[in-house]
């Protein structure tokens, strides 16, 4: 299996036998075993390269999990005393203001443990997850394969921000066509957010030219603010700019929610490290609730209380 791993992956017998420092006839005899046992045909020659069949690809999201767990308990058994790793993906939103508190706590509490994290589109953190190039993931939308596995974590919104000056600042009911009529500013496609409010946008039939895409929260914030067009975009990554007064929100009439989710192959074995971790996310979406409706009822005190 981690010889077709290998072959898989380079999409070459050449290349995977230098990787794996066999000879190349040894690779060749070793795929056709795999194919005779199985039978089913993996790979085929067109030109120069070689090419997975679907078969081949079914046993590969198979295959690099097994040899991963294979490693894992060779590397447990034969060096107890080493130190583990977990390596967590994150969409740009979580990994920008989530995931910092959660590494920082999982790492006071267990200082032994390496954690390592990548922070991409949340399509790129389920296609290094399917790959396993990590163990697990924090993205902002559905997994759209079957082989991901989501555990929604915490509720987050999409909210309308616009110029401190503008008509539609503070007011309430507003409409994602009210919104089209000024220039958009927008996440770049591909991006969790972007997908989101392309849905609502088609839902509602309504046709938008963006005025500016950008991957940089701020840099849309800042062209917000300085009056060049609105935008909607996570809460999360606007709370402190609407705080700050450097923009302004417009109340949809229809909010924009969305839920945050952990993600893993199905065919991963879970350790008790990372199950720790996953914990740990959902005791920070419960905290992150209870904060909300502590602020709602500061916001809103029961009139009849007394002081």
């Amino acid at each position: 299996m981690k010889i077709f791993v290998s072959v898989y992956q380079n999409s070459s017998i050449t290349k995977a036998a230098k990787e794996l420092h066999l000879a190349q006839p040894s690779v060749s005899v070793t795929i056709k075993e795999l194919e005779e046992y199985y039978g089913q045909h993996f790979f085929e020659r067109i030109g120069r390269r070689i090419y997975p069949t679907a078969a081949a690809k079914e046993f590969y999201g198979y295959a690099v999990h097994i040899v991963s767990l294979f490693e894992a308990m060779e590397k447990e058994l034969k060096n107890g005393d080493e130190i583990g790793t977990i390596r967590v993906g994150a969409s740009i939103t979580i990994g920008t203001h989530i995931l910092p508190s959660l590494m920082k706590e999982f790492q006071e509490q267990f200082p032994e443990i390496r954690m390592e994290a990548v922070v991409n589109q949340s399509g790129t953190i389920e296609r290094l997850l399917l790959e396993n190039e990590i163990d697990l993931g924090l993205i902002e939308n559905q997994p759209s394969s079957d082989s991901v596995c989501a555990v929604p974590f915490l509720e987050d919104s999409l909210v309308a921000i616009v110029p401190a000056e503008h008509p539609l600042a503070g007011k309430c009911d507003v409409t994602l066509r009210e919104m089209a009529e000024n220039p958009f500013l927008m996440r770049e496609k591909g991006s969790a957010g972007r997908e989101i409010l392309d849905a609502c946008f088609d839902m509602e039939q309504i046709t938008v030219h963006p005025a500016w895409e950008s991957s940089s929260t701020q840099a849309i914030v800042q062209g917000v603010a300085k009056g060049l067009g609105v935008a909607v975009l996570p809460y999360l990554l606007v709370k402190r700019d609407l705080e700050q007064g450097l923009v302004c929100q417009a109340f949809l009439r229809r909010p924009i929610e969305r839920k945050l989710n952990i993600i893993y192959h199905k065919s991963k074995y879970i350790t008790r490290s990372m199950q720790t971790f996953v914990s740990m996310c959902l005791d920070y979406g419960t905290h992150q609730i209870k904060e909300e409706q502590q602020d709602g009822r500061d916001e809103n005190p029961d009139p009849d209380s007394r002081s």
